[in-house]
Protein backbone atom coordinates (compact mmCIF):
# COMPACT_ATOMS: atom_id res chain seq x y z
CA UNK A 1 0.00 0.00 0.00
CA UNK A 2 2.79 2.32 0.99
CA UNK A 3 4.65 1.48 -2.22
CA UNK A 4 1.56 2.32 -4.30
CA UNK A 5 1.20 5.65 -2.50
CA UNK A 6 4.86 6.39 -3.29
CA UNK A 7 4.24 5.57 -6.98
CA UNK A 8 1.25 7.95 -7.05
CA UNK A 9 3.41 10.75 -5.64
CA UNK A 10 6.04 10.17 -8.29
CA UNK A 11 3.34 10.14 -10.96
CA UNK A 12 1.85 13.42 -9.69
CA UNK A 13 5.30 15.00 -9.68
CA UNK A 14 5.99 13.88 -13.25
CA UNK A 15 2.61 15.24 -14.37
CA UNK A 16 3.31 18.57 -12.71
CA UNK A 17 6.72 18.77 -14.37
CA UNK A 18 5.24 17.80 -17.71
CA UNK A 19 2.48 20.36 -17.28
CA UNK A 20 5.02 23.07 -16.44
CA UNK A 21 7.12 22.06 -19.44
CA UNK A 22 4.04 22.10 -21.65
CA UNK A 23 3.00 25.54 -20.44
CA UNK A 24 6.52 26.86 -20.96
CA UNK A 25 6.60 25.46 -24.48
CA UNK A 26 3.14 26.83 -25.16
CA UNK A 27 4.15 30.25 -23.89
CA UNK A 28 7.33 30.16 -25.95
CA UNK A 29 5.37 29.08 -29.03
CA UNK A 30 2.80 31.81 -28.48
CA UNK A 31 5.58 34.38 -28.01
CA UNK A 32 7.20 33.26 -31.24
CA UNK A 33 3.88 33.27 -33.03
CA UNK A 34 3.14 36.82 -31.90
CA UNK A 35 6.31 38.19 -33.52
CA UNK A 36 5.43 39.26 -37.05
CA UNK A 37 8.09 39.24 -39.74
CA UNK A 38 8.62 42.61 -41.43
CA UNK A 39 11.20 44.06 -43.81
CA UNK A 40 12.55 46.82 -41.58
CA UNK A 41 12.43 47.98 -37.98
CA UNK A 42 13.73 51.33 -36.78
CA UNK A 43 13.98 52.01 -33.06
CA UNK A 44 15.67 54.13 -30.40
CA UNK A 45 14.85 57.43 -32.08
CA UNK A 46 12.33 60.26 -32.07
CA UNK A 47 9.84 59.87 -34.92
CA UNK A 48 7.74 62.93 -35.71
CA UNK A 49 4.59 61.41 -37.18
CA UNK A 50 3.10 64.78 -38.27
CA UNK A 51 -0.30 63.18 -37.79
CA UNK A 52 -3.35 65.11 -36.65
CA UNK A 53 -2.07 65.42 -33.06
CA UNK A 54 1.61 65.78 -34.02
CA UNK A 55 2.59 62.70 -31.99
CA UNK A 56 6.11 61.42 -31.61
CA UNK A 57 7.02 57.73 -31.41
CA UNK A 58 10.18 55.73 -30.71
CA UNK A 59 10.02 52.98 -33.30
CA UNK A 60 8.43 51.90 -36.59
CA UNK A 61 7.92 48.64 -38.48
CA UNK A 62 7.76 48.51 -42.28
CA UNK A 63 6.60 45.79 -44.63
CA UNK A 64 6.14 45.90 -48.40
CA UNK A 65 7.00 49.58 -48.60
CA UNK A 66 4.27 50.56 -46.11
CA UNK A 67 4.26 51.46 -42.45
CA UNK A 68 2.63 48.64 -40.46
CA UNK A 69 3.20 49.82 -36.90
CA UNK A 70 4.50 52.70 -34.78
CA UNK A 71 4.98 52.76 -31.04
CA UNK A 72 7.51 52.48 -28.27
CA UNK A 73 10.74 50.61 -28.97
CA UNK A 74 9.69 47.96 -26.44
CA UNK A 75 6.35 47.36 -28.16
CA UNK A 76 7.72 47.22 -31.69
CA UNK A 77 10.65 44.93 -30.82
CA UNK A 78 8.30 42.66 -28.85
CA UNK A 79 5.76 42.31 -31.65
CA UNK A 80 7.94 42.40 -34.79
CA UNK A 81 11.15 40.92 -36.08
CA UNK A 82 13.21 41.75 -39.17
CA UNK A 83 16.56 40.96 -40.70
CA UNK A 84 17.12 44.71 -41.12
CA UNK A 85 16.88 46.37 -37.71
CA UNK A 86 18.18 49.95 -37.51
CA UNK A 87 19.19 51.45 -34.18
CA UNK A 88 18.64 55.17 -34.71
CA UNK A 89 20.92 55.97 -31.76
CA UNK A 90 18.74 58.89 -30.73
CA UNK A 91 18.43 60.47 -34.18
CA UNK A 92 15.27 62.14 -35.53
CA UNK A 93 12.89 60.86 -38.19
CA UNK A 94 10.41 62.91 -40.22
CA UNK A 95 8.04 62.11 -43.09
CA UNK A 96 9.85 62.39 -46.43
CA UNK A 97 10.00 66.06 -47.37
CA UNK A 98 7.74 67.18 -50.20
CA UNK A 99 8.55 70.18 -52.39
CA UNK A 100 5.15 71.58 -53.35
CA UNK A 101 6.48 73.67 -56.25
CA UNK A 102 9.67 72.93 -58.14
CA UNK A 103 10.98 72.34 -61.63
CA UNK A 104 12.51 68.90 -61.20
CA UNK A 105 13.12 68.08 -64.85
CA UNK A 106 14.34 71.59 -65.66
CA UNK A 107 16.68 71.43 -62.66
CA UNK A 108 18.15 68.20 -64.04
CA UNK A 109 18.73 69.67 -67.49
CA UNK A 110 20.14 72.80 -65.86
CA UNK A 111 22.90 70.74 -64.31
CA UNK A 112 24.32 70.44 -67.84
CA UNK A 113 24.41 74.21 -68.62
CA UNK A 114 26.55 77.11 -67.40
CA UNK A 115 25.81 77.84 -63.75
CA UNK A 116 25.46 81.60 -63.38
CA UNK A 117 23.99 81.53 -59.87
CA UNK A 118 25.56 84.04 -57.53
CA UNK A 119 27.63 85.85 -60.20
CA UNK A 120 28.48 89.22 -58.67
CA UNK A 121 28.71 91.14 -61.94
CA UNK A 122 27.96 90.94 -65.63
CA UNK A 123 31.68 90.37 -66.24
CA UNK A 124 31.71 87.37 -63.91
CA UNK A 125 28.65 85.99 -65.69
CA UNK A 126 30.45 86.26 -69.05
CA UNK A 127 33.58 84.60 -67.61
CA UNK A 128 31.51 81.62 -66.48
CA UNK A 129 29.91 81.32 -69.92
CA UNK A 130 33.34 81.34 -71.60
CA UNK A 131 34.60 78.65 -69.21
CA UNK A 132 31.52 76.51 -69.83
CA UNK A 133 31.98 76.79 -73.59
CA UNK A 134 35.61 75.75 -73.28
CA UNK A 135 34.47 72.66 -71.39
CA UNK A 136 31.73 71.89 -73.94
CA UNK A 137 33.00 73.18 -77.31
CA UNK A 138 30.83 70.73 -79.25
CA UNK A 139 27.51 72.25 -78.12
CA UNK A 140 25.38 73.81 -80.89
CA UNK A 141 23.94 76.32 -78.39
CA UNK A 142 25.57 77.94 -75.38
CA UNK A 143 23.07 77.86 -72.52
CA UNK A 144 23.27 79.17 -68.98
CA UNK A 145 21.01 79.86 -66.04
CA UNK A 146 20.95 81.77 -62.79
CA UNK A 147 22.10 85.39 -63.32
CA UNK A 148 20.48 88.05 -61.17
CA UNK A 149 21.18 91.72 -61.85
CA UNK A 150 19.99 92.59 -58.34
CA UNK A 151 23.29 91.14 -57.07
CA UNK A 152 25.31 93.54 -59.24
CA UNK A 153 26.50 96.97 -58.21
CA UNK A 154 24.40 98.88 -60.76
CA UNK A 155 21.47 96.42 -60.70
CA UNK A 156 20.92 96.96 -64.42
CA UNK A 157 19.92 94.32 -66.95
CA UNK A 158 22.93 92.99 -68.92
CA UNK A 159 23.62 93.56 -72.60
CA UNK A 160 24.39 91.16 -75.45
CA UNK A 161 27.34 93.25 -76.73
CA UNK A 162 30.14 91.20 -75.21
CA UNK A 163 28.42 87.91 -76.16
CA UNK A 164 28.18 89.11 -79.76
CA UNK A 165 31.93 89.74 -79.80
CA UNK A 166 32.81 86.38 -78.27
CA UNK A 167 30.24 84.19 -80.04
CA UNK A 168 29.23 85.82 -83.34
CA UNK A 169 28.21 82.53 -84.97
CA UNK A 170 26.98 80.48 -81.97
CA UNK A 171 23.57 81.20 -80.42
CA UNK A 172 23.64 82.00 -76.70
CA UNK A 173 20.69 82.08 -74.29
CA UNK A 174 21.28 82.85 -70.62
CA UNK A 175 18.21 82.62 -68.39
CA UNK A 176 17.70 84.80 -65.33
CA UNK A 177 17.44 83.10 -61.92
CA UNK A 178 13.62 83.30 -61.91
CA UNK A 179 13.20 81.97 -65.46
CA UNK A 180 11.18 85.07 -66.43
CA UNK A 181 13.93 86.96 -68.27
CA UNK A 182 16.83 85.88 -70.46
CA UNK A 183 19.79 87.36 -72.30
CA UNK A 184 20.23 86.30 -75.94
CA UNK A 185 23.04 87.22 -78.29
CA UNK A 186 22.49 88.50 -81.83
CA UNK A 187 22.70 85.02 -83.38
CA UNK A 188 20.00 83.68 -81.04
CA UNK A 189 17.77 86.72 -81.69
CA UNK A 190 18.19 86.17 -85.42
CA UNK A 191 17.19 82.50 -85.15
CA UNK A 192 14.15 83.48 -83.07
CA UNK A 193 13.04 86.22 -85.41
CA UNK A 194 13.31 88.84 -82.66
CA UNK A 195 13.76 92.49 -83.63
CA UNK A 196 13.08 95.97 -82.33
CA UNK A 197 9.62 95.71 -83.90
CA UNK A 198 8.65 92.53 -82.05
CA UNK A 199 5.45 93.03 -80.08
CA UNK A 200 3.60 90.24 -78.28
CA UNK A 201 1.12 89.57 -75.50
CA UNK A 202 2.69 88.92 -72.09
CA UNK A 203 6.27 89.51 -73.19
CA UNK A 204 8.76 92.24 -73.82
CA UNK A 205 11.91 92.87 -75.85
CA UNK A 206 14.07 95.37 -73.94
CA UNK A 207 15.37 98.14 -76.22
CA UNK A 208 18.08 100.73 -75.85
CA UNK A 209 18.43 103.53 -78.40
CA UNK A 210 15.82 101.72 -80.46
CA UNK A 211 17.74 98.41 -80.68
CA UNK A 212 17.37 95.14 -78.73
CA UNK A 213 19.74 94.85 -75.77
CA UNK A 214 19.33 91.07 -75.88
CA UNK A 215 17.15 90.94 -72.77
CA UNK A 216 13.83 89.17 -73.29
CA UNK A 217 11.07 89.07 -70.68
CA UNK A 218 8.52 86.27 -70.22
CA UNK A 219 6.71 85.26 -73.45
CA UNK A 220 9.44 86.86 -75.58
CA UNK A 221 11.89 84.23 -74.31
CA UNK A 222 10.02 81.42 -76.05
CA UNK A 223 10.64 83.00 -79.46
CA UNK A 224 14.29 82.04 -78.97
CA UNK A 225 14.04 79.03 -76.66
CA UNK A 226 11.74 77.21 -79.11
CA UNK A 227 14.68 77.16 -81.54
CA UNK A 228 16.84 75.10 -79.16
CA UNK A 229 16.91 71.42 -80.15
CA UNK A 230 15.09 69.10 -77.71
CA UNK A 231 17.13 66.88 -75.45
CA UNK A 232 17.53 63.32 -76.62
CA UNK A 233 15.79 60.65 -74.54
CA UNK A 234 19.17 59.63 -73.15
CA UNK A 235 19.89 63.23 -72.10
CA UNK A 236 16.42 63.54 -70.55
CA UNK A 237 16.90 60.34 -68.54
CA UNK A 238 20.29 61.54 -67.36
CA UNK A 239 18.73 64.83 -66.24
CA UNK A 240 15.96 63.13 -64.25
CA UNK A 241 18.31 60.70 -62.50
CA UNK A 242 20.82 63.44 -61.66
CA UNK A 243 18.03 65.57 -60.19
CA UNK A 244 16.80 62.61 -58.17
CA UNK A 245 20.24 61.94 -56.68
CA UNK A 246 20.60 65.53 -55.47
CA UNK A 247 17.07 65.66 -54.09
CA UNK A 248 17.45 62.45 -52.07
CA UNK A 249 20.63 63.89 -50.55
CA UNK A 250 18.60 66.71 -48.95
CA UNK A 251 15.68 64.55 -47.79
CA UNK A 252 13.20 65.14 -50.61
CA UNK A 253 11.10 62.09 -51.50
CA UNK A 254 8.35 63.82 -53.52
CA UNK A 255 8.34 66.88 -55.76
CA UNK A 256 5.66 68.81 -57.59
CA UNK A 257 7.07 69.53 -61.05
CA UNK A 258 5.42 72.75 -62.19
CA UNK A 259 5.04 72.50 -65.95
CA UNK A 260 5.63 69.24 -67.82
CA UNK A 261 4.69 68.03 -71.29
CA UNK A 262 3.23 64.60 -71.98
CA UNK A 263 6.49 63.25 -73.42
CA UNK A 264 8.33 64.00 -70.19
CA UNK A 265 5.53 62.63 -68.04
CA UNK A 266 5.60 59.45 -70.14
CA UNK A 267 9.37 59.21 -69.65
CA UNK A 268 8.98 59.67 -65.90
CA UNK A 269 6.33 56.92 -65.82
CA UNK A 270 8.56 54.55 -67.78
CA UNK A 271 11.51 55.17 -65.44
CA UNK A 272 9.22 54.58 -62.47
CA UNK A 273 8.15 51.27 -63.98
CA UNK A 274 11.77 50.31 -64.66
CA UNK A 275 12.65 51.10 -61.05
CA UNK A 276 15.45 53.54 -61.83
CA UNK A 277 13.41 56.63 -60.89
CA UNK A 278 12.14 56.38 -57.32
CA UNK A 279 11.34 60.05 -56.77
CA UNK A 280 7.58 60.50 -56.49
CA UNK A 281 6.24 63.15 -58.86
CA UNK A 282 3.13 65.31 -58.79
CA UNK A 283 3.06 66.62 -62.35
CA UNK A 284 1.50 69.93 -63.27
CA UNK A 285 0.89 69.74 -67.02
CA UNK A 286 1.71 72.52 -69.48
CA UNK A 287 -1.59 73.73 -71.03
CA UNK A 288 -0.67 73.13 -74.68
CA UNK A 289 -3.52 72.09 -77.00
CA UNK A 290 -1.98 68.62 -77.37
CA UNK A 291 -1.60 68.14 -73.60
CA UNK A 292 -5.12 69.41 -72.89
CA UNK A 293 -6.66 67.10 -75.49
CA UNK A 294 -4.79 64.01 -74.26
CA UNK A 295 -5.35 64.41 -70.52
CA UNK A 296 -8.94 65.60 -70.81
CA UNK A 297 -9.70 62.39 -72.68
CA UNK A 298 -7.66 60.20 -70.31
CA UNK A 299 -8.64 61.92 -67.08
CA UNK A 300 -6.56 62.35 -63.91
CA UNK A 301 -3.87 59.73 -63.14
CA UNK A 302 -2.75 58.67 -59.70
CA UNK A 303 -0.66 55.81 -58.38
CA UNK A 304 1.93 55.50 -55.62
CA UNK A 305 4.63 57.13 -57.75
CA UNK A 306 2.89 59.60 -60.06
CA UNK A 307 -0.03 62.00 -59.83
CA UNK A 308 -1.29 63.88 -62.91
CA UNK A 309 -4.37 65.93 -62.09
CA UNK A 310 -3.42 69.57 -62.52
CA UNK A 311 -2.38 72.10 -65.14
CA UNK A 312 0.17 74.85 -64.56
CA UNK A 313 -0.99 78.25 -65.79
CA UNK A 314 1.21 81.36 -65.83
CA UNK A 315 -0.66 84.45 -64.68
CA UNK A 316 2.19 86.95 -64.84
CA UNK A 317 5.96 87.27 -64.67
CA UNK A 318 8.38 87.89 -61.80
CA UNK A 319 9.01 90.82 -59.49
CA UNK A 320 12.78 90.79 -60.10
CA UNK A 321 12.36 91.37 -63.83
CA UNK A 322 9.39 93.74 -63.32
CA UNK A 323 7.08 91.35 -65.13
CA UNK A 324 4.77 90.79 -62.14
CA UNK A 325 1.39 92.41 -62.82
CA UNK A 326 0.72 95.15 -60.25
CA UNK A 327 -2.40 97.16 -59.45
CA UNK A 328 -0.29 100.35 -59.18
CA UNK A 329 3.01 101.20 -60.89
CA UNK A 330 6.35 99.86 -59.76
CA UNK A 331 7.74 102.06 -57.03
CA UNK A 332 11.14 102.22 -58.78
CA UNK A 333 9.77 102.52 -62.35
CA UNK A 334 6.64 104.64 -62.32
CA UNK A 335 5.78 103.94 -65.96
CA UNK A 336 5.67 100.15 -65.51
CA UNK A 337 2.86 97.94 -64.16
CA UNK A 338 4.15 94.55 -65.31
CA UNK A 339 1.73 92.44 -67.34
CA UNK A 340 -0.48 89.39 -67.48
CA UNK A 341 0.79 86.59 -69.72
CA UNK A 342 -2.65 86.01 -71.23
CA UNK A 343 -6.01 87.75 -71.40
CA UNK A 344 -8.48 87.43 -68.51
CA UNK A 345 -10.93 85.91 -71.01
CA UNK A 346 -8.50 83.13 -71.89
CA UNK A 347 -7.70 82.49 -68.23
CA UNK A 348 -11.42 82.09 -67.58
CA UNK A 349 -11.80 79.68 -70.51
CA UNK A 350 -8.97 77.59 -69.07
CA UNK A 351 -10.65 77.65 -65.66
CA UNK A 352 -14.02 76.40 -66.91
CA UNK A 353 -12.45 73.68 -69.07
CA UNK A 354 -10.30 72.41 -66.19
CA UNK A 355 -13.29 72.49 -63.85
CA UNK A 356 -15.45 70.53 -66.28
CA UNK A 357 -12.74 67.90 -66.83
CA UNK A 358 -11.86 67.34 -63.17
CA UNK A 359 -8.39 68.93 -63.07
CA UNK A 360 -6.87 71.38 -60.61
CA UNK A 361 -5.95 74.82 -61.85
CA UNK A 362 -2.57 75.85 -60.39
CA UNK A 363 -1.77 79.41 -61.44
CA UNK A 364 1.50 81.31 -61.06
CA UNK A 365 0.58 84.70 -59.55
CA UNK A 366 3.22 87.10 -58.28
CA UNK A 367 1.78 90.62 -58.46
CA UNK A 368 -1.34 91.86 -56.66
CA UNK A 369 -3.09 92.48 -59.99
CA UNK A 370 -2.45 88.92 -61.17
CA UNK A 371 -3.59 87.53 -57.82
CA UNK A 372 -6.81 89.58 -57.94
CA UNK A 373 -7.55 88.65 -61.55
CA UNK A 374 -7.11 84.92 -60.98
CA UNK A 375 -8.78 84.82 -57.57
CA UNK A 376 -11.85 86.48 -59.09
CA UNK A 377 -11.87 84.00 -61.97
CA UNK A 378 -11.55 81.10 -59.50
CA UNK A 379 -14.45 82.60 -57.55
CA UNK A 380 -16.73 82.69 -60.59
CA UNK A 381 -15.95 79.07 -61.45
CA UNK A 382 -15.78 77.51 -57.98
CA UNK A 383 -18.65 79.62 -56.57
CA UNK A 384 -18.29 78.50 -52.92
CA UNK A 385 -16.26 76.33 -50.55
CA UNK A 386 -15.22 73.02 -52.10
CA UNK A 387 -12.65 70.22 -52.08
CA UNK A 388 -11.23 70.81 -55.57
CA UNK A 389 -7.98 72.20 -54.15
CA UNK A 390 -7.26 74.79 -56.82
CA UNK A 391 -4.01 76.53 -56.07
CA UNK A 392 -2.35 79.90 -56.41
CA UNK A 393 1.35 79.29 -56.94
CA UNK A 394 3.58 81.85 -55.17
CA UNK A 395 0.73 84.17 -54.00
CA UNK A 396 3.54 86.65 -53.54
CA UNK A 397 1.83 90.06 -53.37
CA UNK A 398 -1.84 89.85 -52.35
CA UNK A 399 -3.90 92.97 -51.73
CA UNK A 400 -5.61 92.90 -48.33
CA UNK A 401 -9.01 93.11 -50.03
CA UNK A 402 -8.31 89.81 -51.81
CA UNK A 403 -6.93 87.68 -48.96
CA UNK A 404 -10.33 86.42 -47.77
CA UNK A 405 -11.02 84.90 -51.21
CA UNK A 406 -8.67 82.04 -50.34
CA UNK A 407 -11.04 81.05 -47.53
CA UNK A 408 -14.27 81.78 -49.38
CA UNK A 409 -13.40 79.47 -52.29
CA UNK A 410 -11.09 76.93 -50.56
CA UNK A 411 -8.05 78.04 -52.58
CA UNK A 412 -4.65 76.70 -51.47
CA UNK A 413 -1.70 79.12 -51.33
CA UNK A 414 1.45 77.33 -52.55
CA UNK A 415 4.40 79.46 -51.47
CA UNK A 416 8.20 79.38 -51.35
CA UNK A 417 9.67 80.81 -48.11
CA UNK A 418 13.14 81.35 -49.54
CA UNK A 419 11.64 83.75 -52.09
CA UNK A 420 10.99 86.12 -49.18
CA UNK A 421 14.56 85.94 -47.92
CA UNK A 422 16.06 86.16 -51.41
CA UNK A 423 13.92 89.14 -52.43
CA UNK A 424 13.92 91.10 -49.16
CA UNK A 425 17.04 93.11 -50.12
CA UNK A 426 15.30 94.81 -53.05
CA UNK A 427 11.57 93.97 -52.95
CA UNK A 428 10.67 97.21 -51.18
CA UNK A 429 12.33 99.14 -54.02
CA UNK A 430 9.90 97.49 -56.41
CA UNK A 431 6.79 97.75 -54.21
CA UNK A 432 7.30 100.71 -51.89
CA UNK A 433 6.94 100.82 -48.08
CA UNK A 434 3.18 100.19 -47.97
CA UNK A 435 2.72 97.46 -50.56
CA UNK A 436 5.72 95.45 -49.28
CA UNK A 437 3.66 94.69 -46.17
CA UNK A 438 1.22 92.71 -48.32
CA UNK A 439 4.01 90.57 -49.80
CA UNK A 440 5.25 87.13 -48.64
CA UNK A 441 2.39 87.11 -46.11
CA UNK A 442 2.53 83.40 -45.30
CA UNK A 443 0.92 83.50 -41.84
CA UNK A 444 -1.95 85.61 -43.15
CA UNK A 445 -2.50 83.15 -46.01
CA UNK A 446 -2.27 80.12 -43.69
CA UNK A 447 -4.97 81.57 -41.46
CA UNK A 448 -7.50 81.52 -44.30
CA UNK A 449 -7.98 77.74 -44.65
CA UNK A 450 -5.53 76.39 -42.08
CA UNK A 451 -3.36 74.96 -44.88
CA UNK A 452 -0.34 76.22 -46.77
CA UNK A 453 1.88 74.22 -49.12
CA UNK A 454 5.60 74.96 -48.99
CA UNK A 455 8.11 74.52 -51.80
CA UNK A 456 11.28 76.06 -53.15
CA UNK A 457 10.71 76.73 -56.87
CA UNK A 458 14.13 75.16 -57.50
CA UNK A 459 16.26 75.81 -59.49
CA UNK A 460 15.16 79.41 -58.86
CA UNK A 461 16.12 78.73 -55.23
CA UNK A 462 18.27 76.01 -53.65
CA UNK A 463 16.79 72.51 -53.56
CA UNK A 464 17.42 72.04 -49.82
CA UNK A 465 14.06 72.04 -47.97
CA UNK A 466 15.80 72.90 -44.70
CA UNK A 467 16.60 76.31 -46.19
CA UNK A 468 12.88 76.82 -46.73
CA UNK A 469 12.11 75.64 -43.19
CA UNK A 470 14.58 78.16 -41.78
CA UNK A 471 13.26 80.98 -43.98
CA UNK A 472 9.66 80.19 -43.00
CA UNK A 473 10.23 80.33 -39.25
CA UNK A 474 13.07 82.84 -38.91
CA UNK A 475 12.53 85.00 -42.02
CA UNK A 476 16.32 85.30 -42.28
CA UNK A 477 18.90 84.53 -44.96
CA UNK A 478 21.80 82.08 -44.84
CA UNK A 479 23.81 84.57 -42.76
CA UNK A 480 20.88 84.85 -40.31
CA UNK A 481 20.22 88.42 -41.42
CA UNK A 482 18.36 90.59 -40.57
CA UNK A 483 18.88 90.15 -36.86
CA UNK A 484 15.18 90.60 -36.07
CA UNK A 485 13.92 88.85 -39.21
CA UNK A 486 12.02 90.16 -42.24
CA UNK A 487 8.34 90.96 -41.57
CA UNK A 488 8.22 88.35 -38.82
CA UNK A 489 4.51 88.89 -38.25
CA UNK A 490 4.19 86.47 -41.18
CA UNK A 491 6.65 83.84 -39.96
CA UNK A 492 5.36 80.31 -39.38
CA UNK A 493 5.80 78.16 -36.30
CA UNK A 494 8.05 75.11 -36.57
CA UNK A 495 5.08 72.77 -36.54
CA UNK A 496 3.37 74.79 -39.29
CA UNK A 497 6.52 74.81 -41.41
CA UNK A 498 7.00 71.06 -41.04
CA UNK A 499 3.36 70.42 -41.91
CA UNK A 500 3.75 72.73 -44.92
CA UNK A 501 6.57 70.60 -46.33
CA UNK A 502 4.91 67.26 -45.54
CA UNK A 503 1.20 66.65 -44.92
CA UNK A 504 -0.12 70.00 -46.23
CA UNK A 505 1.98 69.67 -49.38
CA UNK A 506 0.55 66.15 -49.80
CA UNK A 507 -2.97 67.52 -49.29
CA UNK A 508 -2.40 70.16 -51.98
CA UNK A 509 -1.52 67.27 -54.31
CA UNK A 510 -4.49 65.06 -53.36
CA UNK A 511 -1.91 62.65 -51.91
CA UNK A 512 -2.55 62.93 -48.16
CA UNK A 513 -3.79 59.33 -47.94
CA UNK A 514 -0.51 58.08 -49.41
CA UNK A 515 2.17 60.23 -47.80
CA UNK A 516 2.97 63.32 -45.79
CA UNK A 517 2.87 61.72 -42.34
CA UNK A 518 4.15 58.60 -40.61
CA UNK A 519 0.96 56.61 -40.09
CA UNK A 520 -0.02 52.96 -40.45
CA UNK A 521 -0.87 52.14 -44.06
CA UNK A 522 1.04 55.03 -45.60
CA UNK A 523 4.08 54.81 -47.84
CA UNK A 524 7.32 54.32 -45.90
CA UNK A 525 9.01 57.51 -47.11
CA UNK A 526 11.04 59.25 -44.41
CA UNK A 527 14.21 61.17 -43.66
CA UNK A 528 16.64 60.81 -40.75
CA UNK A 529 18.33 63.94 -39.35
CA UNK A 530 21.10 64.18 -36.81
CA UNK A 531 19.38 66.98 -34.87
CA UNK A 532 15.81 67.96 -34.03
CA UNK A 533 14.12 70.45 -36.36
CA UNK A 534 11.74 71.34 -33.56
CA UNK A 535 14.49 72.25 -31.08
CA UNK A 536 17.73 73.08 -32.93
CA UNK A 537 18.82 76.74 -32.67
CA UNK A 538 17.55 78.87 -35.57
CA UNK A 539 21.02 79.78 -36.73
CA UNK A 540 21.97 76.10 -37.21
CA UNK A 541 18.92 74.91 -39.15
CA UNK A 542 20.46 75.24 -42.61
CA UNK A 543 23.40 73.12 -41.50
CA UNK A 544 21.52 70.13 -40.12
CA UNK A 545 22.74 66.90 -41.67
CA UNK A 546 20.52 64.44 -43.54
CA UNK A 547 21.79 61.06 -42.36
CA UNK A 548 19.51 58.91 -44.52
CA UNK A 549 16.57 59.13 -46.89
CA UNK A 550 14.18 56.21 -47.41
CA UNK A 551 11.58 55.60 -50.12
CA UNK A 552 9.27 52.58 -49.85
CA UNK A 553 11.24 51.55 -46.78
CA UNK A 554 14.47 51.25 -48.82
CA UNK A 555 17.46 53.51 -48.22
CA UNK A 556 18.05 55.73 -51.27
CA UNK A 557 20.59 58.03 -49.62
Amino acid sequence: MEANHHKLKLSDSRMKNQLILFLLCLGFAMACKQKTNVDLILHNGTLYTVNETFDTQEAMAIQGGRIVALGSAKEILKDYQAIDVVDLAGQYVYPGFIDAHAHFYRYGTGLQVADLTGAKSEAEMIERVVQHHQNHPEAAWILGRGWDQNLWEEKKFPSKNRLDELFPDTPVLLTRIDGHAALANAKALELGGVSAKTNLMGGKVILENGAPTGVLVDNAISMVSFQIPDETEEEAQKALLAAQENCFAVGLTSVADAGLDKKHIDLIASLHEAGSLKMRIYAMVNPTPENLEYYFEKGPIQNDQLTVRSFKIYGDGALGSRGAALLAPYHDHREEFGFLLNTPENFEKFAYSLFENGFQMNTHCIGDSANRTLLDIYARVLKTKNDLRWRIEHAQVVNQKDVAKFAQYSIIPSVQPTHATSDMYWAEERLGPDRIKTAYAYKTLLQQNGTIALGSDFPVEDINPLYGFHAAIARKDAENWPEDGFQTENSLTREEALRGMTIWAAFANFEENLKGSLEVGKLADFVVLDQDLMEAPEDTLRNLSVKATYVDGAKVY
